[in-house]
């Protein structure tokens, strides 16, 4: 971590489920950085998907990260439970705003359905409750890259203000090698890891890299100053629907 923050890394993405908050947060309390420097994200689980448990998350989460003194993002990690138990862990995560220890907050893998659920239980609560009272909706974060673009959720999203995360944006090197990715690459002189990342950049969305190695760190941070242009955009236009992780966003429960 602290070779990430040397390196400009300034939003670490976290959640329960990874066991990490804790970690993370005393890492960056130790790197001498303030605290307005950077973003922290943590997430409700999948299996706490209920008001009660999804409270129990955020004051367990707020006890290991307390040398951050707030948590800049809180998502629901998965649309599982059910319709009510989606809405609960999404009104502990309203109520965590109001108390001040949350400042935003948001969902992951959710699908234009599950995102059409929240958005009116949102306009109804405003409607019987006063304004601000159904919380902000402000992030998506889901699996995104030219194999899974997912154009329905997206623009779903930015029609709403609602800022995409593209998690696995360089689909765990599984493309790595691909005739289009690698005369992209080519043409543009970068690494094929940088170009995945700039397409992400370029398509409006914030990409969430993932390394272990600090030359990777360091290669991933290279996308600045330069550009894809719309020749190449369109070579990574597939028009494939495959996930290289899980895909809770299809989920009907």
């Amino acid at each position: 971590m602290q070779h990430a923050l040397r390196t400009g890394y300034r939003h670490i993405d976290s959640a329960a489920a990874y066991r990490n908050e804790g970690g993370c947060a005393a890492g960056l309390a130790s790197s001498g950085a303030a605290r307005s420097s950077y973003f922290f994200t943590s997430k409700i689980p999948p299996k706490s998907m209920s008001y009660d448990a999804a409270r129990a998350v955020i004051a367990e989460t707020l006890a290991a990260t307390q040398a951050l003194g707030y948590v800049d993002l809180f998502l629901l990690h998965a649309p599982y439970g059910g319709r009510e138990g989606r809405l609960g862990a999404w009104r502990a995560l309203v109520e965590a705003v109001r108390q001040g220890s949350v400042r935003s907050i948001g969902v992951s893998n959710f699908g234009v359905h599950h995102l059409r659920e929240l958005e009116a239980w949102i306009e109804d609560t405003e409607a019987s409750e006063g304004e601000g009272s159904g919380g902000v909706l402000s992030v998506n974060q889901i699996e995104l890259h030219p194999w899974l673009a997912r154009g329905d959720i997206v623009e779903w999203c930015e029609s709403r203000g609602v800022v995409c995360e593209a998690y696995s944006p360089l689909v765990r090197g599984t493309r790595f090698g691909e005739e289009r990715l690698r005369e992209v690459a080519r043409r543009v002189g970068r690494t094929e890891a940088q170009v995945l990342l700039r397409w992400s950049l370029q398509k409006g969305f914030v990409p969430l890299p993932k390394s272990v190695r600090a030359e990777r760190l360091e290669e991933n941070a290279g996308v600045f100053g330069w550009e894809l242009g719309d020749d190449e955009m369109a070579m990574l236009e597939t028009g494939e629907y495959a996930p290289c992780t899980w895909d809770p966003t299809i989920s009907r429960d």
